[in-house]
């Protein structure tokens, strides 16, 4: 992928984070959502890729624009891409005024990024010093043990992020008792999962169960941050189970590692803020315009960047 379209997928982001961030606190998530998915289909219209949809708002019969297998971009590039993407990660964030919504897409050469199944994940993610270190296979105290001391803390001095759902008491429970700190989060595990690796954010670990796609993403992300997750399917019923060796998983068991999830070496992504978040600022609205903030990584140079844009609704925006 040329290196370039960096700048064109922080467009994408852009246009679907303007557009839903109009409906925060309105209480409608689904429209919030439409509004991201309209403005993000729009831009890659002008997109100079040959995309694919692998992961996106779920099966063609399910959703009108931006579903599994829908082509986008221009398709005169040779280089096939295949894009992962969540026009609005959080819509109830957006919906009630709250932190951490983000609309987000990944992009990788076809093949090279898993067709996760709509279903759940158990995840544990973390920055570049513990990389090496964690195994979703051993306990929740052995791997904050192991944190801890890569990251050269005392394992009180951890923040593990977890999401506040039902499902986590118990893990909530263990993470207390081994003193680590524990910040929970109403949603946005993507994020979340992307904090742990950039300076700054007071994120050191990510625990916990999520969705399966949205762990795709948190991959590729941490593939071009030099972090690393695992991950490992949570099928709800015999359905999703099926579901998952309909897409190729044989062994629904297998525990994913960063490189499974997100694969070859140019990776790129970028997300920009809806709602103000740990690592990104939302939608700033002025009398003339907005301001946007994003960021935009890439795995084969290392490249982080984030992207401060000022955007002048006088004009109308040209993605032609």
């Amino acid at each position: 992928m040329d290196k370039n379209l960096a700048l064109d997928f922080v467009r994408v982001t852009e246009a679907a984070a303007l557009a839903c961030a109009r409906w925060m606190g309105k209480g409608d998530a689904n429209a919030a959502d439409q509004a991201a998915v309209e403005a993000m289909r729009t831009v890659f219209d002008a997109v100079d890729i040959d995309g694919t949809i692998v992961i996106g708002e779920g099966e063609r019969d399910e959703a009108p624009m931006l579903y599994i297998g829908e082509k986008v971009g221009t398709g005169t590039k040779r280089m096939k891409v295949d894009i992962a993407l969540d026009p609005l990660e959080c819509t109830n964030s957006v919906a009630f005024g709250r932190h951490n919504a983000i609309s987000v897409l990944a992009a990788a050469e076809a093949g090279n990024i898993l067709h996760a199944p709509d279903t759940y994940m158990e995840k544990i993610a973390v920055g570049p010093e513990a990389k090496d270190v964690i195994d979703l296979g051993e306990s929740v105290e052995t791997n904050l043990k192991r944190i801890a001391k890569a990251k050269n803390y005392d394992i009180t001095d951890l923040t593990v992020v977890i999401l506040e759902r039902e499902r986590h008491k118990d893990l909530i429970s263990r993470v207390r008792k081994t003193g680590a700190r524990i910040h929970l989060i109403l949603d946005g595990d993507v994020s979340a999962a992307m904090a742990t690796a950039l300076p700054g954010t007071g994120v050191d670990v990510l625990m916990g169960t999520g969705g399966a796609p949205e762990g795709v993403l948190a991959a590729a992300a941490l593939r071009c941050l030099g972090g690393a997750i695992q991950g490992r399917l949570v099928p709800r019923n015999p359905q999703e189970a099926a579901r998952c060796k309909q897409m190729g998983i044989k062994n629904i068991n297998k525990i994913f590692k960063t490189e499974e999830l997100a694969r070859g070496n140019n990776i790129m992504l970028a997300a920009t803020g809806v709602t103000d978040g740990d690592m990104l600022k939302g939608v700033r609205y002025t009398s003339t315009g907005a301001y946007t903030h994003s960021i935009v990584m890439r795995s084969k140079s290392g490249t982080i960047r984030f992207i401060s844009t000022e955007h002048h609704f006088t004009e109308e925006p040209d993605y032609h």
